[in-house]
């Protein structure tokens, strides 16, 4: 062979693998996912849709270049416990987590997996992070809210329902933020001269027996606080409140759009919207640890008139005037 002809030879046979490796398709990623809600909650899936759009617009495509794996219905500790084992076992490349109860499952189950949360009141009193601006583990993501929103929600039960000289708080208590709502709640509550009552929320059994025994006197409203065991029981709690005419201030419009009176907070699925964001930097070689956790960045005051006719109580104009949505 010529020595022109075996150079030429030899370079090809050097180009050919680099070649055929351009050529593979990209490696299949896989994103879990772990939600609290029922798979056919329409709240539930109002946020997956939204999820699945913002990895859309970042060039995630299910069944293209991404696999998603998703367990709902995590109803429980043992729930989350289980479902994150799952997950771990399936090696994502990273998961979105809903509530703290999720992470926290979630972060005793692995330091590694990189985490991508929502909805979550306080993730450093949760311990999830070590700081909102350096997260410093292997999760980050989308706060609520900062506790002192917590007080408006008695403020507006006040604005809408006058009377009301007592105001039962219905908090999970084995969560960091129960205990942070509430006690921003307590702050306010004497210079609105309004008397708090703590309920707990283990189960629908436990929310059932406080609200039927808290309804028995006069001149009650209910204040729902943030937390996953209030969206899983949200059908039971408004249900309970129109039952035994109880004004109710919720934290998320959801509550309002199924029937609930009025309430304030952050668009829970914008924060699906924006999550993608992270989980787009995250495969793409960014570490959880360096993204800091965001706030919300516009909260919202829905008010359902339906369900303030049926109560007996006529909405301020002032209050009206405030309203980012009303649902006559």
């Amino acid at each position: 062979m010529k020595r022109r002809d075996f150079i030429t030879a030899l370079g090809g046979a050097a180009v050919w693998p680099l070649a055929a490796r351009a050529q593979q398709p990209e490696r299949m990623r896989r994103i879990g996912v772990l939600m609290p809600m029922a798979a056919d909650d329409k709240e539930g899936q109002r946020r997956i849709a939204a999820f699945h759009q913002g990895l859309l617009q970042l060039g995630w495509t299910e069944g293209d270049n991404v696999r998603i794996d998703a367990r709902w219905g995590v109803r429980n500790t043992d729930d989350a416990r289980q479902h994150s084992a799952e997950l771990i076992t399936l090696a994502p490349d990273v998961i979105l987590a809903t509530g703290s109860a999720t992470t926290g499952a979630l972060l005793q189950a692995t330091s590694t997996v990189p985490i991508v949360f929502v909805t979550v009141a306080d993730p450093v009193g949760a311990g999830f992070v070590d700081s909102l601006a350096r997260p410093g583990g292997n999760a980050t993501g989308f706060m609520n809210f900062e506790y002192a929103i917590s007080g408006k929600w008695l403020e507006l039960l006040k604005e809408i329902a006058p009377r009301t000289t007592r105001a039962a708080v219905l908090r999970d208590p084995t969560i960091a933020s129960g205990s942070g709502q509430l006690g921003a709640i307590q702050s306010v509550a004497p210079s609105l001269g309004v008397e708090l009552i703590p309920l707990g929320m283990r189960d629908a059994g436990e929310i059932d027996r406080v609200i039927v025994a808290f309804a028995r006197s006069s001149n009650g409203g209910l204040i729902v606080a943030a937390s996953p065991g209030a969206t899983i029981h949200s059908d039971l709690i408004i249900t309970l409140a129109a039952r035994y005419k109880l004004p109710a201030v919720y934290f998320n419009r959801s509550f309002v759009a199924a029937g609930g009176l009025v309430s304030y907070g952050p668009d829970f699925v914008d924060q699906y919207r924006r999550a993608p964001q992270y989980v787009d930097r995250i495969l793409k070689g960014e570490k959880p640890a360096n993204l800091p956790v965001q706030a919300p960045t516009k909260y919202e005051l829905i008010i359902n008139l339906k369900t303030a006719k049926a109560l007996g109580l006529t909405v301020p104009q002032s209050l009206l005037a405030r309203a980012d949505g009303v649902i006559e």
